[in-house]
């Protein structure tokens, strides 16, 4: 698929092996989203501008490569997202982080917002946005709406597993903007869900039904 990378390094794929099984229980599953997010981060942020600063060593001075401060912001999708957003900004310690918030409705399945809370200078600063799950696409959709309409225009998506349907809904209405996703899974079912994907990732980091 165009315009999206799935992450396929090992150490991810077994993780994301454990998260998938329903035996799984709410600490672990924590714990592993985190770990496969910092993993992730290494790829996403492969591209980042690089800046120039004059330090000393303990032997004398030299110049080394350093990401500007201003550059970075890691926005999660509640609630899900928030599983994810330690793990990256463990990685990206100067990262501003930002939060919306959406629910899908269960009788249309489409998302509606009750939460928007980004950075002052996101327009300034390259986006990762968050989410366990590209399902139907609706609310990492809205989620880029509500970002570009704050000015944020360098944007990427980051999921851990993301269904077909999703992603060319996604791509429809946001065509330049990268998905990264540790796996495409089959399909959605009747009900939205992700086909065989791991179940509600919200409900399983939370411990919630």
């Amino acid at each position: 698929m165009n315009n999206v990378e799935v992450i396929s390094h090992p150490l991810i794929q077994h993780k994301l092996g454990l998260i998938r099984d329903k035996n799984t229980g709410v600490k672990e599953f924590r714990e592993l989203v985190e770990e496969i997010a910092t993993l992730m981060a290494y790829e996403v942020t492969r591209d980042l501008p690089l800046g120039e600063k004059k330090i000393e060593t303990p032997i004398g001075p030299t110049t080394v490569k350093m990401v500007p401060g201003k550059k970075v912001a890691i926005v999660a999708i509640l609630r899900a997202g928030l599983g994810m957003v330690e793990g990256m900004s463990k990685l990206i310690p100067i990262a501003k982080i930002g939060h919306i918030g959406l629910y899908r409705d269960p009788k249309t399945l489409h998302p509606v917002e009750y939460y928007c809370k980004l950075p002052g200078d996101i327009n300034e600063r390259e986006v990762i946005l968050v989410d366990p799950m590209l399902a139907t696409g609706g609310s990492a959709i809205m989620a880029v709406d509500l970002l570009k309409k704050e000015g944020a225009k360098n944007i990427k998506f980051v999921c851990l597993i993301a269904a077909p349907e999703g992603i060319e809904a996604f791509h429809e209405k946001h065509p330049e903007i990268k998905i990264y996703a540790a796996a495409i899974d089959e399909r959605l079912n009747s009900h939205g869900y992700i086909v065989p994907g791991l179940g509600d990732a919200g409900d399983r980091l939370f411990g919630t039904k």
